[in-house]
This record gives structure tokens, sequence and C-alpha cells, in this order.
């Protein structure tokens, strides 16, 4: 099945930036998205940004649109989430998901239309 592995948080100043990256194995279907989550305790899950397979859809929510960038790098089956003008409210546990398919695939922000799950990787943003 599919892994997902993320790494890059840490902590950082208000205003800094910091780049995250997911890297997806055991893909057995020709198209794919991966996506971005966060989560800190007591608070839903939230969506952040996603891309798929191509590269070429990408969706962001409103609150982090303008400041972070999702990107992919197929050749290294790896998505990027570089944030920047981080500010204390982006404090979370940071997920990649990932979704594959057969057919068209559809970019989202929703937790059920991903199927595997990474770890996580904790970024903390200072005031």
């Amino acid at each position: 099945d599919v892994r997902l592995v993320e790494s890059g948080g840490g902590l950082v100043q208000a205003g800094g930036s910091l780049k995250l990256s997911c890297r997806a194995s055991g893909f057995t279907r020709p198209n794919y998205k991966i996506g971005w989550f966060r989560q800190v305790p007591g608070k839903e899950r939230e969506g952040v940004a996603c891309i798929d397979s191509t590269g070429g859809h990408t969706i962001y929510a409103h609150y982090v649109k303008g400041r972070f960038i999702i990107s992919s790098d197929n050749a290294k089956t790896t998505v990027y989430l570089q944030m920047n003008s981080l500010e204390p409210e982006d404090t979370a546990l940071y997920y990649c998901a990932a979704y594959e398919d057969w057919g068209d695939i559809y970019i989202s922000l929703l937790d059920r239309d991903h199927s595997y799950w990474g770890q996580g990787t904790q970024v903390t943003v200072s005031s």
C-alpha cells in the first residue's frame, strides 16, 4: 500500500518560512493526489492544500492562500509545502495524505477524499 513520510517541521519565528516534504511510495495506480492537512489539540483536522499527480491543479484553504505554495517533484514522488509569512496560528501537526485511482483525480481538502496518511510533522511558530 501507499506509504507517506513527512519531514521538515520545526520551530520558527513569526514571519519566517519553512518547507515541508512528503515522500510517497507504493502507488499502484496511474493517477493520484496528495494533500496537506493540519491539526491542533482539541480541534478538527483541516485541509491546507492539495495537488494532483500532474502538478497542474492545486487548491488552498483561504487562510493560507498567498502564503503557502504546494508543489511536486514527480521524479522523486515528493510533494512540498512551502510556508511563508508564518503566524502563531499556523502552529499544528501537519500531515500529508494521498488518494490514487485509475481514472480522473479531483483535488480536494476533505479528509474523506484521501485514503492514506502519514504520521505528521510538528510545526511551531513563536510570536
